[in-house]
């Protein structure tokens, strides 16, 4: 019995894992340690994909991993955002929104919750794209700084992505809390 609670956790505990990875990464950021920031985080993306899987496969899902996992993502890209503001590598505007978004969000679920609405949160197709362009903008800058790579003229193009992606997401969410709370 005490293995199978074991099993059943793994997908939990590789997402609480992911979050304890992200503030080993903002640290290599900070000391410009390029390589294992990259390194660091391809593997976060990587044990993203595996805790989903395992969840998923072996019918592991729980309530606890329905929080967790976004949960991890979520701190994972704001704080790689800020990180690499901070080092004056992308635009502080552009961590900004990212994380002006995620508050958002959070917040009209408080909001939801206090006022006896409670709202589920389901991925859009704009926040899933979204995401895909925020994580592949944080791949690509720290890559580019591992393995002293141009970002031209790419950094501009993905940013300006991250910046349309993010408040067409932004939108799209508040549109759709607006019309709950008012049904």
């Amino acid at each position: 019995m005490r293995g199978s609670a074991f099993f059943r956790s793994i997908p939990n505990l590789i997402t609480v894992g992911r979050l304890i990875l992200v503030p080993v990464i903002v640290a290599t950021i900070s000391a410009q340690a390029w390589v294992t920031a990259f390194t660091l985080f391809v593997l976060a993306g990587v044990s993203d994909g595996v805790d989903g899987y395992i969840a998923k496969h072996f019918d592991l899902r729980t309530e606890l991993g329905a929080y967790l996992d976004p949960l991890a993502d979520k701190a994972l890209l704001i704080s790689i955002y800020v990180a690499l503001a901070l080092e004056g590598i992308l635009p502080p505007s552009v961590a900004i929104l990212v994380v002006s978004r995620d508050v958002m969000i959070i917040g009209a679920v408080i909001v939801s919750w206090v006022l006896e609405q409670r709202v589920e949160i389901r991925p859009l197709a704009v926040s899933k794209l979204n995401t895909v362009v925020q994580i592949v903008l944080a791949a690509m800058v720290l890559a580019a700084k591992a393995f002293g790579l141009s970002l031209d003229p790419w950094l501009s193009v993905m940013i300006g992505l991250v910046v349309t992606l993010t408040l067409a997401s932004m939108a799209a969410y508040l549109a759709q809390w607006l019309r709950h709370m008012s049904g």
